[in-house]
């Protein structure tokens, strides 16, 4: 199958614009991460401070978490440092290995959904090809989610994939323990460091309330939203603007559902190594030309929800 079609830059921006709109910045990559470990300390001092603020603080941390894995796909584009080893330091240890990732195996995946995107060989593609599903059915997805099953399932499985249980040893199956391992060892590390961090200060208990608790729930539910929104059920996937969907979101939705400009998925498909912080500017300047509406394009996440969840019913017997 042929790669999925690609958009030139100078296409649509002039070569002015488009060098303001793609420079990098290391202060601005680096801030990302920063400004995403200081919410989660913030929000974790705020449950602290008062334990009835863990109903708040629980999501805000989640889609921080989330964050930390927006991040590490930024850092899969080298867009959080212009020095790749620091780079793929921060990608890596900041964010990816606290929420059971792994950068390097990461960034062949998904360069590889980038070059075959919504084709039959894109790796993401079974995330997006089951929709629309019905109502039902997203419902117990999100409660699957909400109640940690998802969460255990996953972590059972990455665990089990480790360790080489269950599994014959191909080939194949190899290389999957071995990925499987460089994840499982970071993710124990750093969150044993988290732990040990947490009971120095005399709250041991946050770590499995306020990070744990967060990333088994919310951060579950959040990252499948992400899922839906970027393309399922999206019109054409052989245009390259309409394969991926940027959906425009309300502040509270950046906070707990979208952070780090993630909403912004079409522009990101079409240009790919555009920095995470320049992705409104792109968005701004292509619906002054009139392109966004060539675009899919949609507002807010109830929205896509809807569309992605319209399969009918099956009549009762």
């Amino acid at each position: 199958m042929p790669a999925a079609k690609r958009i030139r830059p100078l296409d649509l921006f002039t070569r002015e614009e488009w060098e303001h709109v793609s420079r990098r910045s290391s202060l601005l990559g680096t801030g990302t991460v920063i400004h995403a470990w200081a919410v989660i300390a913030l929000a974790m001092a705020a449950a602290i401070w008062q334990p009835w603020l863990a109903i708040l603080a629980i999501p805000v941390i989640g889609a921080r978490q989330l964050g930390l894995a927006i991040l590490m796909h930024e850092a899969a584009h080298g867009g959080l440092h212009e020095n790749r080893k620091i780079n793929d330091f921060l990608g890596q240890w900041l964010c990816a290995a606290p929420v059971g990732a792994h950068l390097r195996n990461y960034r062949g995946y998904h360069l590889t959904h980038h070059k075959y995107a919504q084709q039959p060989e894109d790796p993401d593609l079974a995330l997006s090809a089951p929709f629309p599903v019905t109502r039902t059915s997203l419902r117990r997805k999100i409660i699957r989610d909400l109640t940690g099953q998802t969460f255990l399932k996953q972590r059972r499985n990455q665990f089990a994939n480790a360790l080489g249980l269950g599994i014959r040893k191909t080939k194949g199956n190899v290389n999957r323990a071995q990925s499987a391992r460089e994840a499982v060892i970071p993710f124990v590390a750093t969150n044993l460091l988290l732990l040990a961090g947490l009971t120095l200060t005399g709250h041991w208990w946050a770590y499995f309330v306020l990070w744990l608790l967060p990333l088994a729930t919310w951060n579950q539910m959040v990252t499948r939203l992400r899922n839906i929104a970027e393309h399922a059920v999206v019109p054409d996937h052989n245009d390259p603007m309409r394969h991926a969907r940027t959906t425009l979101a309300s502040w509270w939705e950046r906070a707990l559902i979208a952070p780090y400009w993630v909403n912004y998925h079409c522009e990101h498909h079409m240009f790919m190594h555009l920095p995470c912080y320049r992705l409104p500017e792109a968005h701004k300047r292509l619906a002054q030309k009139g392109i966004t509406a060539q675009m899919e394009v949609k507002r807010g996440y109830w929205g896509v929800l809807k569309e992605a969840s319209s399969k009918p019913e099956k009549a009762a017997a």
